[in-house]
């Protein structure tokens, strides 16, 4: 039989994932309240489902930050947008928005988006942004999410220890 160490195409990954969890979990016990310490450590997961039991009891609060609604990410793409040179008012920020175009998409998903409509412009030698890039740069981005867009729930999840 297969030693852990060595079993699968990992190696010893998951020894070393559990022996950095095991210190981390003894760094936080070694805290003590009357220590007049104050701890605030800030962590945050896409895979809560994942995360260790032995941790999460350690945490005090959890706080989910689902991904942004149509209007969040039309406001998330105006700010992005101020960054490069389009025609603002020729562009429906609606539609690019819309549940059709850009749903489960994280304000990074959005700013890369703008990123690649510029890198679009630029390929086709045209000195502005237009909607057209937009449209080609959302697409590119939903091929790089691939399945990964219907296999997410669409949370992200931060947790905060005292």
């Amino acid at each position: 039989a297969k030693s852990r160490a060595h079993s699968g195409s990992g190696g010893s990954t998951n020894d070393e994932r559990e022996q950095t969890l095991n210190q981390l979990l003894t760094e936080l016990d070694g805290f003590c309240p009357n220590d007049n310490v104050t701890l605030i450590l800030i962590c945050a997961t896409n895979r809560a489902d994942v995360l260790d039991p032995a941790l999460l009891r350690r945490l005090d609060r959890q706080v989910a930050v689902t991904l942004p609604d149509e209007l969040g990410r039309q406001a998330i793409f105006k700010v992005h947008a101020r960054r490069i040179k389009c025609q603002s008012e020729d562009i429906d920020w609606r539609y690019l928005a819309s549940d059709n175009m850009t749903d489960k998409f994280s304000g990074a998903d959005i700013a890369n988006v703008v990123n690649e409509a510029a890198l679009i412009a630029v390929r086709q030698r045209s000195d502005i942004v237009l909607q057209h890039h937009l449209i080609q740069a959302v697409q590119k981005i939903q091929e790089m999410k691939g399945n990964l867009i219907s296999r997410g729930n669409g949370l992200l999840t931060s947790f905060v220890i005292r």
